[in-house]
C-alpha cells in the first residue's frame, strides 16, 4: 500500500487556517511532539525556570506521555521543574475511580516520572456541588499565579469540543462546570460499563483559559476525527465548533495522522486548491471524484467535464480525457475478482492476486472475535469454498464487550447442568458463587474480576468458533491468541509488547501463509484495531528474512467502522445475494453482539446492518462509475513494506 503521506508533495495553497503537520502514523507524530515538549522543559531548566504544561487525557496524548516517560527513563529527562494543569475531569468523579483523569494521569505519566506531586493540578470531580464555582475560580487564579500555561496539549472531540467545551461554549469562557453533549457521552461509553454510567457533567478549563496558553498543540488521530478536523481548521469560527476558536490563536499547531486528514481539501481534492504533481494514484482519485460529482460513468466524461471542475491541468499535462478515462476504467475493472485467493490456471497479469500456488495457505487475523465475518465474511466463505487452507486467528478475547446478564445466564446454565449430571459440581458451585456475588455487588465504573472476564471471554470464544465453523473451518484452523495488551479488564489497554508480537509471529512461522488478511479499519474508536495491526506490521518486519515471506502478501480489510474509498481499493470481491445472506448468518453466530452491543460506537445500527450497507454502497459506486452491477462487494488494499 502506497504511503498516503506522499500526498504532501502536492504544490498547492491551502485552505487551512491553522498549520497542520501530517504524520504517517500517530506514534511518529506523538514522538515528535513529546520531544518538542522535552526540549522546552530542558530549555527552562537551563534558565533555572519552571515550565507550566496544560495536559489532556483521552486516547490522543497516550503515546506522547509514553515517549516522555521513555525520555525520562532512558535519556534523563527530569520533570522537577514541571508544573501541570489538566484540562478537565468528569463530575461527579472520585479520584480513585477507574475512569477518573487523576488515575489516567498517574497511570500514563505521573507515576513514572519525577514530577513533584505538589506541582500537579487536576480538576476535582469530588468537590461538593455548592463549592464547584468557588473551586473553579481558584483553579483559574492558580494558573495565572504560575504565569499562565506555556504549552497546552489538546485533543478534539467529534462535536468539536476542546477540553469539555461543548458546542455553544463562548470564547471568553473560564474554568466551570458544564453539561456534556450526548455524542460526547456516547463516545465515552468505551471507558464505562454502559452509557447510563457516563457522567452528565464535567469540570473543564474554558475556551478563554485555553486561549491564554503561550503555545497550543492540537492532536487528531484516526479517520473518525477527519470530518471535525476539517471543520476546525478550514471552517468559519463558530461556537457550534469550539475548536474553531483556535484559529484566532497566534501560536497553535495541529499534529494529525493521514487518516485524520483525509477530509482536508489538500488531501481529499488537492486539485481544488492548486497545482498537483500527478501520478496514477492521484489521477484515479480525481477521475472517481469527477465521475461521482457529475453523475456520469467514467467512459462518458468529456474534456469539458474536466475543464469545468478544476481538472483542466490534468488533461493538459497528463493525457487527454479519452485515454485517461479508459486507463482508470481498466484499473478499477482489474480490481474486481471472484477469486480472492487467485484464479488457478489463469493469466494473472491484470488480476489483484497471483494464480500460483493454486491452493494457498491463508491467515485471517481478527482483532475482535467477530471482525472476520463482519468485515470480510463473504471473502472468508469464498476462500474456504475455493479450497484454500484458511486459518482464522482471533487476536483478543473481546471479553469487555459482553453484558453482565450474558455472563450470568451462561453461569446459571453451567451450574444447572452440573447439578443435573453431578459432574464436578463442587468446583462449579464455588465458581458460581464467586461469579454471582461479584456481579451482584459490582458497582458502577468497576471492572470485572478475573473469573467473570474469563467467562465473558469464553462466551466470545464460543461465538467465534461457531462463526468460523459456519464458514467451513475445522477446529484445528481456529486460533485464539488472547494477546496480553488487551487483558486489562478495561477499555484502556496496555501498550503493545514483545509478547503480543511474538504470538503473531509464532503463528505466521507455523502456518507460513501466502496470504494474510488484517483489519486496516483505523476508525475503530477503541483503538484495538490499530494496536492489533501494529503487532502484525511488527511481526512482518521481524520475519522479513524468512524465505517464505517473499511470497507472503498482506491484504487489509475494513468494513466494521468505515470502508476504503474506491480509488484506494486494490481488490474488490463481489458478493451475491445468497452469499450476503450467508455472511449475515455467520455474523448472527455472535449473539452477545446482537441487538445492543456494549460498545456500538457512533453508529446505532447493528454490525451486520452496517456491514451490509457498506458492502452495498461499494457495489453501487462501482456501478455508478460504469462498471458491472453486483449485489455487494468487500474491499481490500494490499500493504507493501
Amino acid at each position: 500500500m502506497q504511503d498516503k503521506a506522499s500526498t504532501l508533495k502536492y504544490q498547492l495553497r491551502s485552505l487551512e487556517k491553522i498549520p497542520v503537520k501530517v504524520w504517517h502514523d500517530p506514534r511518529e507524530g506523538s514522538v515528535h511532539l513529546a520531544r518538542s515538549i522535552a526540549l522546552a522543559i530542558r530549555q527552562k531548566q537551563q534558565d533555572g525556570e519552571k515550565i507550566v504544561l496544560g495536559l489532556a487525557t483521552g486516547s490522543s496524548p497516550i503515546q506522547v506521555y509514553a515517549e516522555l516517560v521513555r525520555l525520562h527513563r532512558e535519556e534523563g529527562l527530569s520533570f522537577k521543574n514541571v508544573v501541570s494543569f489538566n484540562l478537565d475531569e468528569y463530575y461527579p468523579m472520585q479520584p480513585e475511580a477507574q475512569q477518573s483523569y487523576v488515575r489516567f494521569m498517574r497511570e500514563y505519566l505521573f507515576d513514572h516520572v519525577d514530577i513533584d506531586p505538589k506541582n500537579i493540578h487536576i480538576p476535582d470531580g469530588a468537590v461538593p456541588m455548592e463549592e464547584v464555582e468557588t473551586w473553579c475560580e481558584r483553579y483559574e487564579k492558580l494558573i495565572d499565579q504560575h504565569g499562565g500555561i506555556d504549552i497546552q496539549l489538546l485533543g478534539i472531540g467529534r462535536t468539536g469540543h476542546i477540553g469539555f467545551n461543548e458546542p455553544g461554549s463562548w470564547e471568553d469562557s473560564k474554568t466551570r462546570l458544564v453539561r456534556l453533549d450526548g455524542l460526547t457521552r456516547r463516545d465515552a461509553v468505551k471507558d464505562f460499563n454502559s452509557e447510563e454510567e457516563v457522567p452528565y457533567r464535567a469540570i473543564t478549563m474554558g475556551i478563554g483559559s485555553i486561549m491564554k496558553a503561550h503555545s497550543i498543540y492540537l492532536m487528531a488521530w484516526g479517520s473518525h476525527k477527519a470530518l471535525i478536523l476539517r471543520e476546525a481548521v478550514e471552517g468559519p469560527v463558530t461556537p457550534s465548533v469550539p475548536a474553531t476558536f483556535l484559529q484566532r490563536h497566534s501560536n497553535v499547531k495541529v499534529y494529525a495522522d493521514v487518516a485524520a486528514c483525509e477530509e482536508l481539501t489538500r488531501i481529499k481534492t488537492p486539485w481544488l486548491v492548486g497545482m498537483c504533481n500527478w501520478d496514477e494514484d492521484l489521477v484515479c482519485k480525481a477521475v472517481v471524484w469527477l465521475s461521482l460529482k457529475t453523475g456520469k460513468p467514467i467512459l462518458k466524461l468529456t474534456e469539458e467535464d474536466y475543464s469545468e471542475n478544476n481538472l483542466s491541468d490534468l488533461t493538459i499535462e497528463y493525457d487527454d480525457a479519452y485515454n485517461i478515462n479508459i486507463r482508470i476504467f481498466n484499473r478499477l475493472q482489474h480490481t474486481i475478482t471472484g477469486w480472492p485467493g487467485g484464479k488457478p490456471n489463469a493469466d494473472d497479469s491484470n488480476r489483484p492476486e497471483r494464480a500460483k500456488p493454486a491452493k494457498k495457505r491463508v491467515i485471517i487475523f481478527s482483532p475482535h472475535p467477530d471482525d472476520d465475518v463482519i468485515s470480510m465474511g463473504g471473502t472468508f466463505l469464498r476462500l474456504v469454498e475455493q479450497g484454500h487452507e484458511v486459518h482464522v486467528a482471533y487476536q483478543t478475547s473481546g471479553n469487555i464487550a459482553v453484558h453482565d446478564y450474558d455472563a450470568r445466564r451462561f453461569m446459571e446454565f453451567v451450574q444447572e447442568f452440573t447439578q443435573a449430571t453431578g459432574a464436578g459440581s463442587e468446583h462449579i458451585q464455588t465458581l458460581y458463587q464467586t461469579v454471582m456475588q461479584s456481579l451482584d455487588n459490582k458497582r458502577a465504573q468497576e471492572t470485572d474480576i478475573e473469573e467473570v472476564r474469563k467467562i465473558k471471554g469464553y462466551i466470545r470464544r464460543g461465538e467465534a468458533r461457531a462463526g468460523a465453523r459456519f464458514c467451513g473451518l475445522s477446529d484445528d484452523r481456529i486460533h485464539f491468541l488472547d494477546m496480553p495488551f488487551y487483558e486489562t479488564g478495561r477499555t484502556r489497554k496496555k501498550p503493545i509488547g514483545e509478547e503480543d508480537v511474538r504470538i503473531i509471529a509464532d503463528l505466521m512461522e507455523k502456518v507460513k501463509p501466502h496470504q494474510v488478511y488484517a483489519a486496516g479499519d483505523l476508525a475503530d474508536p477503541h483503538g484495538t484495531h490499530r494496536v492489533c495491526l501494529d503487532a502484525i506490521f511488527e511481526a512482518f518486519r521481524q520475519l522479513a528474512d524468512r524465505p517464505w515471506m517473499t511470497d507472503c502478501w498482506l491484504w487489509l480489510y475494513r468494513g466494521a467502522w468505515h470502508e476504503w474509498s474506491i480509488d484506494e481499493i486494490e481488490m474488490a470481491v463481489p458478493i451475491s445475494p445468497k452469499q450476503l445472506e450467508r455472511k449475515r448468518r455467520a455474523i448472527f453466530m455472535h449473539q452477545s453482539q446482537k441487538d445492543q452491543p456494549p460498545f456500538p460506537g457512533s453508529d446505532d445500527r447493528e454490525f451486520w446492518q452496517r456491514a451490509e450497507q457498506r458492502n452495498r454502497d461499494t457495489a453501487r459506486i462501482y456501478r455508478t462509475l460504469g462498471l458491472a452491477e453486483y449485489e455487494a462487494m468487500e474491499a481490500f488494499r494490499r500493504w507493501k513494506f
